[in-house]
């Protein structure tokens, strides 16, 4: 599958050669290959014809261009390779050239080469997939104590530690992972029904022929066919969609942490990244950029997929057509956002000062519930509440909250006997506020490390 100028920016040439052209037409021709030797080891075509069928089922004998060309006519890109397989065949053997694609049919061509790309996908999700985690754990841990401002609606909220929110980063992740794996031990199998499901032209060898198929392929045998029965494989592409919405997360909060004006976070530095064609100054996020497109379009593939399921009676028309060609979008733009941030995240800079700078910036006011709940056990909490809405107000338009909380404890007595003064001490703590997040970021890194290194079902 070949990307546009514009698509290939936010992909991976990893992931265009898993489904670039070539790529899909070797894996359809594996599958003929694999079908002919099954059946001659079941006795169901001569053993030398199926020699001869394997020996011509290789990608860079065919005109790959005439085959695109001739397939918007046939329907089918299996059609016209399926042809030129038994032509090329037939140029040195007429009778083996009987037995090419035997009591198969197209989608069985395509939907196996499309499972088989899919394993080489899923591999590569993988591969960043742990490395991204691997560098947030990495992250999680060195910061578990550094603190920095919660933001709930877009504004300041309290405080916690940046290794607690890199750890909620990474969990959705680590999920992500572990059902990609037990969704893919599923959805991956072969396809092989015949032309209606029952594979009636192979007969009583059938299943005999499925198996030694699957096992040459190393796919999972299906218990049957699954031409219009796309449930397992959908959910697959939608585990898929799901990482990208994770992805996405991520890429949110950190373009809005990269903003000058913010400044606690920046991607890596180098020549010419996230320049400017006008702004010389200009150091833009294209990590998260890539994770933000991919997260713009994945909704449009997942519903595409499952608009799809719903396929007429043995074989779908125009639903089944639409779905494998999505497909490799999905997956194509989910490794792009996947290799950025999982780049991205390997040379992070984090800059603690501003992070703390920003706390700081809000003169108290995070800490304001906090406060309430230690005047709430003296006062009642419906007390403490209108008294904090109302030092609140004076702090923000002169001293800081705890100065403003200060006085008035000076100027009411018995306010300030309801007060022990350490505990109103430790609510303006900014490392205590930190090292409780540091606390619950440790406990949840080890659930984290554990998955991460869990061996797949």
């Amino acid at each position: 599958m070949s990307a546009t100028l514009f698509d290939a920016v936010l992909t991976t040439s990893d992931m265009s050669d898993v489904f670039s052209d070539t790529a899909l037409v070797q894996a359809m021709l594996r599958f003929e290959q694999a079908l002919a030797r099954a059946q001659a080891e079941e006795g169901l075509i001569p053993a030398d014809a199926a020699c001869v069928i394997a020996s011509h089922c290789r990608a860079e004998k065919y005109h790959l261009a005439a085959i695109v060309a001739d397939g918007r006519v046939a329907g089918s890109v299996a059609i016209p390779l399926v042809k030129a397989l038994t032509l090329a065949v037939r140029a040195v053997d007429s009778t083996a050239a009987g037995f090419v694609h035997w009591g198969s049919t197209s989608q069985d061509v395509i939907d196996t080469a499309l499972v088989l790309a899919t394993r080489e996908a899923l591999a590569l999700l993988d591969r960043d997939l742990q490395d991204l985690l691997a560098s947030l754990l990495t992250l999680a841990e060195q910061h578990a104590a550094t603190p920095m401002l919660a933001r709930t609606l877009l504004q300041p909220a309290q405080v916690m530690s940046f290794g607690l929110k890199v750890a909620g980063w990474a969990a959705p992740l680590t999920r992500a992972r572990e059902r990609l794996r037990t969704q893919a031990a599923r959805a991956l199998a072969l396809q092989l029904g015949g032309a209606v499901g029952t594979l009636a032209a192979m007969g009583e060898r059938a299943p005999q022929i499925a198996q030694r198929m699957a096992a040459e392929l190393e796919l999972t045998p299906p218990a049957a066919p699954w031409h219009t029965q796309r449930d397992e494989w959908v959910r697959l592409g939608l585990e898929v969609s799901v990482l990208v919405g994770g992805l996405s997360k991520i890429a949110t909060d950190l373009t809005l942490m990269c903003q000058a004006e913010v400044g606690e976070l920046a991607e890596p530095m180098a020549s010419g990244r996230g320049g400017s064609s006008a702004m010389p100054h200009k150091k833009n996020p294209v990590a998260a950029m890539s994770a933000l497109a991919a997260a713009q379009r994945t909704p449009h593939y997942a519903a595409a997929l499952l608009a799809a399921m719903g396929q007429q009676h043995e074989r779908g028309l125009g639903n089944w057509q639409a779905e494998v060609a999505e497909w490799p979008n999905l997956f194509l733009s989910a490794h792009g956002a996947l290799h950025a941030l999982a780049g991205a995240m390997r040379g992070l800079h984090v800059d603690a000062e501003r992070m703390r700078s920003n706390i700081d910036a809000q003169r108290g006011l995070v800490f304001s519930e906090a406060a309430t709940m230690l005047l709430a056990a003296g006062i009642g909490r419906d007390r403490a509440h209108a008294l904090m809405e109302e030092l609140t107000l004076q702090a923000a338009a002169s001293q800081p909250l705890e100065a403003v909380l200060r006085a008035r404890l000076a100027s009411d007595s018995a306010l300030r006997d309801s007060v022990d003064a350490g505990q109103l001490q430790r609510c303006f703590d900014v490392d205590a506020a930190a090292a409780h997040c540091a606390h619950l970021a440790r406990q949840r890194l080890a659930h984290l490390r554990e998955a991460l290194h869990r061996e797949p079902p």
